[in-house]
């Protein structure tokens, strides 16, 4: 999935790293040239994140979050959304987009399925194919899909299965 995104991008992208969590995805363009902003809801994480990579991680939730509009080449979302209402994500699909400048790539991952609620202490909402194009289109916003799969969990504990998305604005 890294390399697909990367494969994509303009040298010297300035990625938004969106639920970066521990920092591992932030590291890895960092470590490629790549500007990156990272945030992350959780205090904690943010903090393990900014120590990982050597810079601020902003610590805000996605309803919240305020960015200049179309300033970043990419946006990079691995399962991070998912921790949305489907109700939510439309309008936070759309403050995400508006981030992004024309012709951003944007990674997008979730749980594969029809699935929403609580599940292990946490909230999450699934998607296939048909729940992401409503939320698509409900967002306003147009995004033409580069490639859309559905991957094995690569945890060998685990046997879900996730909807990956690649896309342009």
């Amino acid at each position: 999935m890294l390399r697909a995104f990367k494969s994509l991008l303009p040298k010297n992208a300035n990625i938004l790293d969106l639920g970066c969590g521990s920092g591992r995805d932030s590291l890895y363009f960092l470590e490629r040239g790549y500007a990156v902003t990272a945030v992350d809801g959780s205090v904690e994480l943010a903090d393990f994140a900014s120590e990982l990579i050597g810079q601020k991680v902003i610590v805000a939730d996605f309803k919240n979050l305020v960015l200049p509009s179309s300033s970043f080449d990419a946006v990079w979302a691995s399962a991070s959304l998912l921790h949305l209402t489907f109700k939510e994500l439309p309008d936070i699909v759309a403050k995400i987009i508006d981030f992004a400048k024309t012709g951003a790539i944007f990674y997008l991952s979730f749980k594969y399925g029809d699935f929403e609620g609580e599940r292990g202490g946490r909230y999450y909402t699934d998607l296939d194919e048909e729940r992401f194009a409503k939320i698509l289109q409900k967002s306003g916003h147009h995004l033409e899909i580069i490639e859309q799969w559905i991957a094995k969990d690569v945890r060998p504990e685990k046997s879900e299965r996730w909807l990956n998305t690649l896309a342009r604005k």
